[in-house]
């Protein structure tokens, strides 16, 4: 647990109002869904210091059942962010997948060393 010193009380917050954005989201209603964050001043003005941020979203289907997948597209407008959708989603499935993998080795490779008993015998469990 983190330190009592350290947690953000409720009272302490404090909303950044040089960092605010307005979210928008596009769908194609069936596999892809775009938002994209657009700055915005604290009077809710449009910012234009700031470029949008965007980020595409999906849902895979799985043995395990749907897994929502999500990734930041480098994208200066919504047409370029739609264009660079398929292989940013490609790119994050890849990811979680060689993620996955990593963590079947890490647990697959952990020793099991069984207990002995009284008289040297060995118990499972």
């Amino acid at each position: 647990m983190s330190n009592p010193e350290q947690r953000t009380r409720v009272g302490d917050m404090k909303v950044d109002t040089t960092n605010l954005y307005r979210e928008e989201t596009f769908s194609d209603l069936r596999v892809a869904s775009i938002r994209r964050l657009s700055p915005v001043k604290a009077d809710g003005s449009p910012d234009e210091t700031r470029t949008p941020i965007f980020v595409g979203e999906t849902t895979v289907m799985t043995n395990a059942g749907p897994v929502p997948i999500e990734a930041p597209i480098d994208a200066n407008t919504l047409e370029e962010a739609m264009e660079k959708f398929p292989a940013v989603i490609q790119q994050a499935i890849e990811r979680m997948i060689s993620e996955v993998r990593r963590l079947q080795r890490q647990q697959a490779s952990r020793i099991i060393v069984p207990e002995t008993g009284p008289g040297g015998k060995i118990h499972l469990g």
